[in-house]
């Protein structure tokens, strides 16, 4: 396999583990820095579309502030289908508490259970970047809250 193939690669996988970290325990409105500009999010079944970083930032940032989650991700296949283009399917599971006051809180059962689908594209400068990221429920629907 060549060395930039997998260089590729890993960019992705970073860029799919890092989008949840900065969900779950950093700044969630900062997710929209791994979009390119005119980025997508989507969820056929939620029936929502949100293009553009500011739009993305304006929806991630809406996530209550009292929001406790942490995102199991799994099963990351990145393929790279060009010199600047790659796809990725992963899947993840939602654990999530809202209200969270602090402390320690009983696990309870996962909110969501779903796959995401990635596009990326290679930037000029050689960073990676999504382009679309849509999101799959199959055992479930939306949840009532923005910023999943």
């Amino acid at each position: 396999m060549p060395m930039e193939q997998l260089i590729a690669e890993r960019a992705c996988e970073r860029i799919v583990i890092d989008f949840v970290h900065r969900l779950d325990l950093g700044e969630p409105a900062s997710v929209a820095e791994l979009f390119t500009e005119d980025g997508t999010w989507s969820w056929p079944e939620g029936d929502r579309l949100v293009q553009g970083r500011d739009a993305l930032r304006a929806y991630f940032g809406s996530r209550p502030a009292d929001r406790l989650s942490r995102r199991m991700m799994s099963n990351i296949l990145v393929t790279v289908t060009s010199p600047d283009t790659a796809t990725a399917v992963s899947y993840f599971t939602t654990y999530r508490v809202d209200g969270h006051t602090g402390g320690m809180v009983p696990p309870g059962p996962p909110v969501q259970i779903g796959t995401y689908e990635d596009a990326f594209r290679r930037q000029p400068d050689g960073t990676w970047l999504l382009t679309a990221r849509t999101l799959h429920l199959p055992f479930g629907g939306p949840t009532p809250r923005a910023g999943d």
